[in-house]
């Protein structure tokens, strides 16, 4: 029986592989669709990777797959059998990436809206607020950088353990590819203002080619990848890839938590276990008292890297301005509006070169008084480490007169 059932196998990853040959040799991907569902019905979504994994140790350049890598999935849009699909359970990383795959599809879908209404523009009619919200939907479309490098430096490792190599290859190279189209659309639509035709120009150029990009990594993630990793990984290497993740940074979205393999190896446990502690040079603090104390701090702090990423914000129970996970990880010139990015780039110069230590603003935000202060970090020997944004309402504190020298539990503390 066992004989049997390898041959049927063998013959239907023959009649696939004819198939994405077909699309290699300029067959229509809706022709080959026709055949594909008539000769092979629904194609159960691991022998859509043997069989390109084959084709590429048989001499199929990977190139060439990257190339047409769309066209398998329109072909195959429809045709594969997803009913056995296993289901991540709340906070696995399997769940966080899908998680992040639909806020990036809204954000292609808003991006490719803005793009239509551009269209619908008369020739003298202004592009400018458009391409402001082109602009802003592109922005957060970059934050895709912490799914690629989570999939490429966590997850493909671990499928290319258990011998899953092709797809790995063919994605990483797919990731790089929708990079460069983010940096050309970027750099694009920074240029200075332009007319309905020259906006138009850009977005077919190089907006619309890296929202499709990542509309069609989306898809073969959600329909492939995801799916074979869910079969292929066990607990411990999906536990690994959990522990690690938040040192990257998630995408778009705040991960969900609370997944935990029901055995975790003693050497694997986090430093967040009871009992683990921090030797700081005036003292020891366990995590969830450090934690404790930074969240007591009266402000806000977020600490963004030598490298500009945002790797670490307080989460007080009143904050200033609202913080998600999803920052982490992300360049802090993306997390902030358009008109802003140049003072931050300037600050950040100047912190990194040496020639400033402190940038200081306050304004005025729905009638609070709110100081923001960034300040240079360094080690001993005086290299950059990074910066921290130190913002306080400070409006009680302000109106402050005269002395309180009595305990007082009333209105007027609470208020400063």
């Amino acid at each position: 029986m066992s004989e049997l059932i390898d041959n049927e196998t063998q013959r239907r990853k023959g009649l696939l592989k004819h198939l994405i040959l077909q699309l290699h040799d300029g067959v229509a991907p809706a022709q080959v669709q026709r055949q594909l569902v008539r000769m092979l019905g629904q194609v159960p979504y691991g022998l859509v990777v043997e069989t390109e994994q084959e084709l590429m140790a048989e001499g199929l350049p990977q190139e060439e797959v990257m190339r047409l890598c769309h066209l398998h999935g329109a072909a195959l849009q429809g045709a594969m059998d997803l009913s056995t699909v296993p289901v991540a359970p709340e906070g696995h990383p399997a769940q966080n990436f899908a998680l992040e795959n639909a806020a990036l599809a809204a954000e292609a879908e808003g991006l490719e809206s803005a793009a239509a209404e551009l269209e619908r523009l008369e020739a003298g009619e202004s592009p400018a607020e458009l391409l402001l919200s082109i602009r802003s939907r592109l922005n957060a479309l970059t934050d895709v950088e912490k799914h690629y490098l989570r999939k490429e430096h966590l997850l493909f490792p671990y499928l290319e353990k258990h011998g899953v190599t092709g797809p790995p290859k063919v994605m990483w190279g797919k990731h790089d590819e929708t990079r460069a189209l983010l940096r050309g659309a970027l750099e694009a639509l920074a240029a200075a203002p332009m007319s309905r035709d020259e906006a138009l120009a850009v977005i077919h150029l190089t907006v619309l080619p890296a929202a499709r990009g990542i509309r069609d990594m989306i898809e073969r993630e959600e329909n492939i990848l995801l799916p074979m990793a869910l079969d292929t990984l066990d607990d411990a290497e999906w536990w690994e890839i959990s522990r690690q993740s938040p040192e990257i940074g998630f995408c778009l979205v705040d991960p969900r938590d609370g997944w935990r393999p029901t055995s975790v190896p003693e050497a694997e446990k986090s430093a967040n276990e009871p009992g683990a502690s921090i030797r700081l040079p005036t003292g020891r603090l366990s995590p969830a008292e450090l934690e404790a104390i930074l969240n007591a701090l009266p402000l806000d702090a977020t600490f963004v890297d030598a490298e500009d990423r945002v790797r670490y914000f307080t989460h007080g129970a009143e904050r200033v301005f609202a913080r998600s996970r999803a920052v982490l990880g992300r360049k802090v010139q993306h997390c902030h509006p358009p008109s802003s990015v140049d003072t931050v780039e300037r600050i950040l110069d100047g912190f990194r070169s040496g020639r400033q230590s402190r940038a200081a603003f306050w304004i005025d935000m729905r009638g609070r008084f709110i100081h923001i202060e960034y300040v240079a970090l360094r080690d001993a020997e005086g290299r950059y480490l990074g910066c921290l944004e130190v913002t306080q309402d400070l409006t009680g504190k302000r109106a402050l007169a005269g002395e309180q020298r009595l305990l007082s539990w009333g209105q007027e503390c609470a208020d400063a």
